[in-house]
């Protein structure tokens, strides 16, 4: 994901009402289904437990919400899919 143009925040509501900010880290298409890849907002730096939150994007009516994945084995190859994505641009960034 490019950061020439700084981070991108949404913020969503849990079934309870609860807000929280996001950070957008980045999105992928797998198996005809876009996922997108978030840290919280609020996650100090030093935060060594920090965990990467994947939701997918599914529509409903002609509006696109995200959604919790359905399975863990699907949030685990999802999860493998942005840590290789992430693993190859290291890689380009290296050797640029």
């Amino acid at each position: 994901m490019s950061e020439e143009f700084g981070s991108d925040f949404i913020t969503i509501v849990d079934d309870e009402g609860n807000e929280f900010e996001l950070e957008l880290l980045d999105t992928l298409e797998y198996n005809d289904d876009i996922y997108m890849s978030f840290l919280p907002a609020d996650l100090n730096e030093e935060d060594e437990n920090a965990e990467m939150i994947i939701l997918k994007v599914v529509e409903e009516d002609g509006e696109e919400f995200l959604s919790t994945l359905d399975s863990d084995e699907e949030l685990n190859a999802v999860y493998e899919k942005f840590m290789q994505q992430l693993f190859d641009d290291l890689d380009d960034e290296d050797t640029n």
